[in-house]
Parts: C-alpha cells; structure tokens; sequence
C-alpha cells in the first residue's frame, strides 16, 4: 500500500474518497475538460518522456518510472507507473480536488490530489491544501 501512496505522490508527482457521502462531488466528466491530455513538470521536454501515439500520446519506451508526467483521457488518469479511475472531482475553495481509485502491479489505493488550472494554459498541482506554491505542469497536447 505505501508503494501505491508513494506512487500516487511522486507521480503528479502525483498526489490525485469515494463520492459516498460528499453531497457536492460532482461526476468525474463535468469537471475534467482542463485536465484532459498529456502533462509534464514544467521545465522539462515533452519529446523526453512521450511519443506521439494515434490520435494522443503514450509514455515513451522504455518508460521512465519516475517522470513527474501523466495522461488524463477522459475519467483515467495514467502515470508511469500507476493507472487511475477519477472518482470524483469537487471544488475546494480556489483548487480543485480529484478523488483517484489508482493500482499499479504492487498495490491499489485512494489517492486525493489537489489542482487548480491556470488561465494560460498549464496547471498547478498542490501537496495539500495548505500548500501555497504548488507545483507547474505544462500540457504536451490534448
């Protein structure tokens, strides 16, 4: 399990409950359209860590376990190393929080990842939410 947390973390670098009993989760779709794509740290090279593939991008092989990139496509989102479903995603007060269902070969778990989209185009991604600085990441593509 700690694998999958550590995984979850490091991935959005990651870190992205079930709805049940949160009256103002909304459906995963509603609240996705700004997410959906290939993402990386700021910073680094999109051609470094994806390869075009059809109509969007993969991770490029041989994959890099520990690149702090991911892909949404509609309610999953994949890191190198783990697969996510996106429960539930719910406004928490500027940021947005995505409720993640994640697995990789070791573990699956819950994992809770606080974003918020910037008007030109990249997102931040925040640690918690007393995180004041978050952490950018650039769109690769749609």
């Amino acid at each position: 399990m700690r694998t999958a947390r550590l995984m979850g973390v490091a991935g959005l670098g990651l870190s992205l409950a079930a709805s049940a009993g949160v009256p103002d989760a909304l459906a995963a779709g509603p609240g996705l359209s700004a997410y959906q794509g290939a993402w990386v740290l700021e910073g680094r090279d999109c051609a470094d860590v994806f390869s075009s593939a059809g109509k969007g991008r993969a991770f490029k092989k041989p994959i890099d376990i520990f690149a702090p990139a991911f892909i949404v496509s509609g309610k999953r989102l994949k890191t190198p190393m783990a697969t996510c479903s996106i429960k539930s995603v719910r406004p928490t007060g500027d940021r947005q929080l995505l409720v993640l269902d994640c697995a990789n070969a070791v573990a699956a778990q819950e994992v809770r990842v606080y974003m918020m989209p910037q008007q030109n185009g990249p997102l931040k991604r925040y640690y918690n939410e007393q995180d004041p600085a978050g952490t950018g990441y650039q769109r690769c593509s749609k």
